[in-house]
């Protein structure tokens, strides 16, 4: 039996880590703050270590006798979030948590990444050794990750046993937050008339990637980096996947490129009037863009993916229903 750590065991991918965990047998422990709302942890049985990101103390009593750190917390909903919030919670966060496990004699840490800390190309998808190239200005979230893995990156250099994860979209059942559905809920709302550009997506079911970041701890290598990821599609294959589990008419709505600078620019404007917007600007530009991915390292080494896409969007969407989001 291992014992684990989960920050960020509240969320999405952390609950399903955890469930996973529990499963096998291991014994888990999850960071959370007194106000934290435990739902997605019902029916799983956990120690409670009462902390934050923000409080090295309680990281370092959160980490006494513990095998494994997954450092999944971190503010994904980038589109929601305060951007100096974002980066201390990301980069500081993550500086806090490993010098925590470091301290308590954690022999591993699995570090939640993102594939938004990885460079893209229109023209082929890109894997873990592609460079964020994208303005840090226009994409702070992805940024705020690759300053993070820059921390993971010295900490390695100095002898801790560090393995860096780099999810892409994540699907499933259990997203309390929405963090991915807006997909499914803008498809239901608008349908037909629900816009599409030309770019494309990367996209994955989180069971799957809660089973790859155990394998992750188990046999991924010290200072590597693996892109967790299924299948890439276009915006009009997704679209319509999407349409067809939810059972309305697929969106046919084809929107220009050349309108995505225009309208990130009005997001830009609208929201520092405090005029609230479906999508932010950062979504509007990379809406245009390829962004796909190889996933071949983390199969080879972590196991190929047991969910295909079609039955994660429907578990999704059978789980928003029951959940009143739809």
């Amino acid at each position: 039996m291992v014992k684990v750590l989960i920050t960020g065991g509240t969320g999405f991918i952390g609950s399903h880590i955890a469930r996973q965990l529990v499963q096998r047998g291991d014994s888990v422990r999850v960071l959370h703050r007194e106000t934290s709302k435990l739902n997605a942890l019902d029916g799983i049985p956990f120690e409670s270590a009462i902390g934050s990101l923000g409080d090295l103390d309680s990281l370092r009593v959160a980490c006494e006798g513990v095998d494994w750190v997954f450092h999944v917390a971190a503010v994904a909903d980038y589109w929601r979030a305060n951007r100096q919030a974002m980066f201390e919670a990301n980069v500081e966060g993550t500086r806090r948590v490993l010098q925590a496990a470091r301290q308590s004699g954690v022999a591993r840490v699995v570090f939640t990444s993102s594939a938004a800390a990885v460079g893209i190309d229109d023209a082929h998808p890109t894997d873990e050794t592609a460079q964020f190239n994208l303005p840090p200005e226009h994409f702070p979230y992805g940024y705020s990750k690759v300053l993070a893995e820059e921390v993971v990156t010295e900490a390695v250099a100095q002898g801790q046993d560090v393995v860096t994860v780099n999810p892409v979209v994540v699907m499933g059942p259990g997203d309390l937050n929405m963090i991915s559905g807006t997909f499914m809920i803008q498809i239901k709302r608008w349908g037909v008339f629900t816009p599409i550009t030309r770019g494309g997506v990367a996209v994955t079911d989180v069971r799957d990637v809660a089973r790859w970041h155990i394998a992750a701890a188990e046999q991924g290598q010290t200072g590597e980096r693996y892109i967790l990821g299924t299948a890439n599609y276009t915006y009009q294959e997704w679209f319509t996947m999407i349409a067809q589990v939810l059972g309305v008419p697929r969106p046919r709505l084809l929107v220009p490129n050349f309108t995505a600078p225009l309208a990130a620019r009005l997001i830009d404007v609208a929201r520092r009037l405090g005029i609230p917007t479906p999508i932010d600007a950062t979504q509007a530009r990379m809406g245009t863009r390829y962004v796909f991915f190889r996933f071949d390292k983390a199969w080879r080494a972590l196991g190929e993916p047991q969910i295909d896409m079609k039955q994660s969007l429907q578990d999704t969407y059978t789980w928003y229903q029951q959940h009143g989001y739809l």
